[in-house]
């Protein structure tokens, strides 16, 4: 069932299915479980005191707790417009999101306070999810909560779960994916959203909560394999935000669980296509959602269910992605034989981590420039991790190594490069003269 909003989700499952639970939480070192007539009662009982506040946008510092999904559900039941915050919020953001009233732990909140606005007007129905973009600047992206809903109805439609089942939710809910996938997805189809308690319990949470449905990114999926801390209950896991080695797919259908990939974009509200098949690459598109392919193979997306209302307070930046209501996506895809949907690269000048961090390429790869001296280079992912693709000899490689070694420390773990592939031909590129790294990336994984 698609629904218009968080309390029409919520208001029906308090009514057709009183007893059953919405979410599963840590209490007194036992699962707690707290059903929807008892959600719904703890978010009108907020929206009621956030309305007596008269502010008009609230910062949310996401910490995946029961009190924060409370807080982001009565503050758009309130006519709030809701910013989704992390840990790493700054005075920048708080000021270009006109937040006058901010959640979360009490010492960043007073950190951040200084940086409050007089807010905004009409705001209501309206959530702000960031772009995750490490070295470009970050922009707001404009969603509500029919988008999220939409979003969510869409990702059910194709990949539904039981009433029966508890979704682990481990991820950010500050992240599009993680608040969509992580959170409304299972709340949609009326089943259970247990909340993971965070880094420090990903080593237990799956054998605390015993979970049938997991979303996660492909580097907290590695983790979890590594560790062997799946555990025996799962049966479906999504994958998404993020470059996916096959070794992970294939590891999950070894211990016979079903694996579905999934496309989205923070402006689409999540999901675009969803892998349902044998082939977890070939992803069938969303119902609300179609697909189509520019002449140099860019997906195009109309989907005026679930794509953003723009970014925030920049039409500039809306108007260079969406016109007439289609999206263009900066990725680039193709269609196989039965219809089918694949990704094969990105014509944004971007990289998208295993984590879902994106590194800009023109800031990162001006830094490496500056260490390579004149040869011809390119950043690329393998495996989901930053790797360099230069024309040149094996022979080059200790030097290269040395050269760079000052400005890998320098940079976080993450963005450090993998490896370094070397191709004596020179780097292919299109007839503007951009680098076509998704051939690249293909005959990196070759070499």
């Amino acid at each position: 069932m698609c629904f218009s909003g968080f309390s029409e989700l919520l208001r029906h499952y308090a009514a057709s299915s009183p007893d059953a639970p919405a979410l599963k939480i840590e209490a007194d070192g036992a699962v707690k479980e707290i059903r929807y007539p008892a959600l719904c009662a703890a978010v009108d009982t907020r929206a009621e005191a956030l309305r007596r506040t008269g502010k008009t946008c609230l910062g949310v510092l996401c910490d995946g707790s029961f009190a924060c999904v409370v807080e982001i559900f009565a503050a758009v039941q309130a006519g709030l417009q809701v910013v989704l915050l992390n840990e790493n919020a700054d005075a920048e953001l708080i000021a270009a999101a006109d937040i006058d009233l901010l959640w979360g732990d009490p010492e960043l909140t007073e950190e951040l306070s200084p940086a409050l606005t007089d807010g905004v007007a009409n705001g209501k129905g309206r959530l702000l999810f960031f772009t995750s973009g490490t070295t470009a600047r970050r922009k707001a992206v404009m969603l509500t909560e029919q988008s999220l809903c939409a979003s969510a109805y869409n990702g059910g439609a194709l990949l539904p779960l039981d009433p029966a089942d508890t979704l682990l939710c481990m991820l950010p809910l500050d992240h599009v994916f993680g608040f969509v996938c992580g959170l409304l997805w299972a709340l949609s189809c009326g089943a259970s959203v247990a909340l993971g308690r965070g880094p420090r319990h990903y080593f237990d949470d799956c054998a605390f909560f015993r979970p049938t449905a997991l979303s996660a990114v492909p580097l907290l999926l590695g983790f979890l394999l590594q560790k062997q801390l799946l555990g025996n209950t799962l049966r479906l896991v999504l994958i998404g935000a993020g470059d996916c080695p096959p070794q992970i797919p294939a590891a999950l259908k070894a211990m016979g669980i079903r694996v579905s990939f999934g496309y989205g974009l923070t402006e689409t509200s999540s999901g675009v296509a969803l892998s349902l098949g044998e082939d977890p690459y070939a992803m069938t598109v969303c119902p609300d959602d179609r697909v189509t392919l520019a002449q140099d193979g860019e997906i195009l997306l109309e989907a005026p269910t679930c794509v953003m209302q723009g970014y925030y307070k920049d039409p500039e930046a809306t108007a260079a992605v969406l016109q007439n209501g289609v999206l263009a996506t900066g990725d680039l895809g193709r269609f196989d034989a039965d219809g089918l949907l694949h990704i094969i690269g990105r014509k944004k000048e971007i990289l998208v981590l295993r984590d879902g961090t994106k590194i800009y390429l023109p800031d990162y790869e001006q830094r490496l420039a500056d260490a390579l001296q004149g040869l011809e280079f390119a950043a690329i992912t393998v495996d989901g991790a930053p790797a360099l693709v230069v024309r040149g000899e094996e022979a080059q490689r200790a030097a290269l190594n040395a050269v760079l070694a000052p400005l890998m420390r320098a940079l976080p773990i993450g963005q450090r490069l993998k490896d370094i592939y070397f191709v004596s031909d020179p780097l292919p590129r299109t007839a503007t003269g951009k680098i076509k790294r998704w051939e690249l990336q293909q005959k990196a994984v070759s070499l």
